[in-house]
């Protein structure tokens, strides 16, 4: 098998450990998917000014629907895997590459998921409880490369809408990807670069991502949360 599969399939063996730890601990499942949630939330918050906008509103809401929502992927993650040697046969290596690096993110972002919930003391989440399970979690260098991984999935889309023949490869492949089993795949990926085409260049979009969650990130690192169980403004004002 090659580095690509192997590398795709061991992300997605990550994601299912995940699951089946879940699977086990009702109480965890329940938390980590108010995490999922509550980030859903966060997210359209701090990106209102974007969604709002007709550039970059679709690909704010295809970032939001796509890379943050709580949706349960279970099922079409099991096909994919059963799939992954036909993914890497049929589609061009640039787009391999761009689904590596979706499902490592994919991979990351459960297990950081996982992490938080187990540091919920329910399932309600407010921006107090969200700093509390964030700081918690810890792993700085993993909330980082998760900020890396999503700005590398946008310059990936980016790249190919700037690549005609390789847009029409995978138009191309949609009759054999559906044949595969790889449909929802051709979905993601046609969308995103639909997306992006239509934006007409990710670069401004992709940098207010990069600099928001960053900024965000240090914020909840270094929050401080007052005995009355209140949120330095700095943190606070970043969070819904």
């Amino acid at each position: 098998m090659s580095a690509d599969a192997n590398s795709i399939l061991g992300h997605l063996r990550t994601v299912d450990a995940e699951r089946r730890r879940r699977s086990g601990a009702s109480e965890l499942a329940a938390h980590a998917r108010a995490v999922k949630a509550y980030q859903q939330r966060r997210f359209s918050h701090t990106y209102e000014d974007l969604l709002a906008t007709t550039r970059y509103g679709p690909a704010a809401r295809f970032f939001l629907d796509e890379l943050y929502g709580p949706d349960d992927f279970s099922e079409r993650d099991a096909q994919f895997a059963r799939v992954v040697p036909a993914l890497v046969r049929l589609f061009p290596q640039q787009i391999v590459a761009t689904v590596d690096t979706l499902v490592h993110l994919h991979a990351l972002s459960e297990t950081l998921d996982s992490a938080m919930g187990a540091h919920l003391a329910g399932s309600r989440v407010e921006a107090v409880d969200y700093v509390r399970a964030w700081q918690a979690t810890g792993r700085r260098d993993d909330r980082e490369r998760q900020i890396t991984l999503t700005l590398a999935v946008g310059q990936s889309l980016d790249r190919v809408t700037r690549n005609p023949l390789l847009r029409h490869s995978l138009r191309m492949m949609r009759g054999p990807a559906q044949a595969a089993g790889l449909g929802e795949l051709q979905r993601f990926l046609e969308t995103g670069f639909d997306t992006f085409k239509a934006m007409g260049g990710a670069r401004e979009f992709l940098a207010a991502i990069g600099t928001r969650e960053r900024a965000l990130a240090r914020a909840l690192f270094g929050a401080s949360i007052e005995r009355e169980g209140h949120l330095s403004d700095t943190a606070l004002g970043q969070l819904p």
